[in-house]
């Protein structure tokens, strides 16, 4: 086993939820050493045409990477694992946190068509494709990953966009991604006991999102929202609660994101498709959750 690869532990957690030969002739093989190829990439962040000998033909691994991206592989296999760590209780939803985080694009990762990209085999888009991905975002090359961070600092949901989008337009989206499943059966769960999220973040629009799902929330007002309400006496309605206690562990989702970025191919986007890209960030949040 090289440094990077999945331990033992880590594969007897992943193997049972991933994609089986089905018919004569085998489709897939040795998942184990492509998909230690992808981590070894996704670590690294070098080209696809360098990795070890060791990895396989990097044709192979750099295929299947693409195809369970386009296909939503990835995301199940991570709900799947979800599932498991929920039923094992290491799932903290006393305090999922909301953030974003802004990632510089290598320059071979720009200039992506604005037609969208075939499933290899079926005639479908990925489930990830963006009909905006060949823009250019003001301020350069960027790309920016939003995401919701449970108590133990790993990331329940990911949504990817460009640079220049705001947060709190998103904190709906990224909050209706968390859907963890119950392998007892019933309805998935995707609500948190409480939710926190940075002056970006506060809208009328969200409070009113939170309140309807009975989510208690700490988001601080920001000033210009302060004084406009007090401008409007009784008609401003009441002051939005915030408790300190709370809003203090919000540097979990912050410390998510630093373990995130720990892998260079999140860093630094080096994927021209916006699919492909939110496979990687996928598989990082994958293996935060695969280890002990």
């Amino acid at each position: 086993m090289g440094r990077g690869d999945l331990s033992d532990a880590e594969w007897a957690q992943l193997e049972p939820h991933l994609p089986t030969n089905v018919g004569r002739g085998g489709r897939w093989h040795c998942h184990r050493r492509v998909i230690n190829g992808i981590l070894f990439r996704l670590r690294t962040g070098l080209p696809w045409r360098e990795l070890p000998p060791h990895s396989g033909k990097w044709q192979t691994v750099h295929d299947r990477h693409r195809r369970w991206s386009a296909d939503g592989t990835w995301e199940k296999i991570l709900r799947a694992v979800l599932a498991a760590a929920d039923t094992a209780g290491r799932i903290d939803w006393s305090v999922v946190s909301v953030d974003s985080t802004v990632c510089r694009a290598h320059q071979h990762a720009a200039g992506a068509r604005h037609r969208p990209a075939r499933v290899a085999g079926r005639r479908r888009r990925p489930t990830e494709h963006r009909s905006d991905e060949g823009d250019r975002p003001r301020g350069g090359l960027t790309t920016k990953i939003h995401l919701a961070g449970d108590g133990s600092r790993r990331p329940l949901s990911v949504l990817i966009t460009p640079g220049q989008w705001g947060d709190a337009p998103q904190l709906i989206t990224v909050l209706d991604r968390i859907r963890v499943p119950r392998p007892a059966g019933g309805r998935p769960r995707t609500r948190p006991d409480h939710v926190c999220g940075d002056k970006a973040y506060s809208s009328r629009r969200n409070r009113q999102y939170l309140r309807r799902r009975q989510i208690q929330h700490t988001i601080p007002e920001r000033r210009d929202q302060r004084a406009n309400r007090r401008r409007r006496g009784s008609r401003g309605g009441r002051p939005t609660a915030f408790d300190r206690s709370r809003y203090a562990r919000r540097n979990e989702v912050e410390r998510c994101i630093n373990a995130l970025k720990g892998s260079r191919a999140v860093a630094t986007r080096y994927d021209k498709r916006a699919y492909v890209f939110h496979g990687t960030v996928t598989l990082a949040a994958l293996r935060l959750w695969l280890r002990p």
